[in-house]
């Protein structure tokens, strides 16, 4: 039996924890011919009911409406993260400095952390609370419900980036991303199963972090 196995039998689920409603990867920095107010959507994957239920989208839309829909929606919590990096930033004093490959641990470590409330249609059916991380030029991004564990889901936040920054090696050009996406797909598939937080003891995080190592290796 592969270490995958017996680390998904060990796991355990946040009790009574609705599903998180997304996980994104963005810029934060002026990217190409973006101006410094827009943020560009690298990644983006959304769960459970909030995947057919973004505010104001109808299921009787064609599919190229709602995928439109649902990009200036999700659009809309990029922009506001992007805002809350920059401001984060400037108070701190922060200057940005490209980033280095091989120097994700760095990065990671300086990295900017924060939270923001969602209210009702902003831009999702019902309130949530966005979690990000600002990694240089880059920021992660998890949408969850109120009610969630938000020490649960900022150390998933947390799991999630290192992941991404270390075996797909996103620092420098951040559209790479878009070349890897199964690969983001496999970490979340791992650490964030059908958008569910999961609880894991050092033991098993161990076990699958090998796991993820050994995927991304391939």
């Amino acid at each position: 039996m592969s270490d995958l196995h017996i680390v998904t039998e060990r796991i355990f689920l946040a009790p009574d924890a609705d599903m998180v409603v997304c996980f994104l990867i963005h810029t934060v920095c002026p990217v190409g011919a973006l101006s410094p107010a827009e943020s560009r959507i690298l990644y983006s994957r959304v769960f459970g009911l909030e995947d057919v239920e973004l505010s104001g989208e109808s299921r009787e839309e064609n599919p190229e409406k709602r995928r439109l829909a649902r990009k200036e929606k999700l659009g809309v919590v990029a922009r506001q993260v992007r805002s809350a990096v920059s401001l984060s930033r400037e108070a701190a004093g922060s200057v940005y400095v490209e980033a280095v490959l091989g120097e994700e641990a760095v990065a990671l470590g300086e990295a900017e952390c924060g939270v923001l409330s969602l209210g009702h249609g902003e831009p999702f059916a019902r309130p949530s609370v966005a979690l990000w991380l600002g990694v240089q030029a880059l920021a992660f991004t998890l949408v969850c419900q109120p009610q969630e564990n938000l020490l649960l889901a900022e150390g998933t936040l947390r799991n999630l980036a290192r992941h991404c920054l270390e075996e797909l090696r996103l620092l420098g050009t951040g559209s790479e991303v878009l070349l890897k996406s199964d690969r983001v797909e496999a970490v979340l598939q791992r650490l964030l199963p059908h958008g569910q937080l999961l609880f894991l003891n050092h033991r098993f995080a161990q076990n699958m972090d090998k796991e993820l190592s050994s995927y991304m290796s391939k």
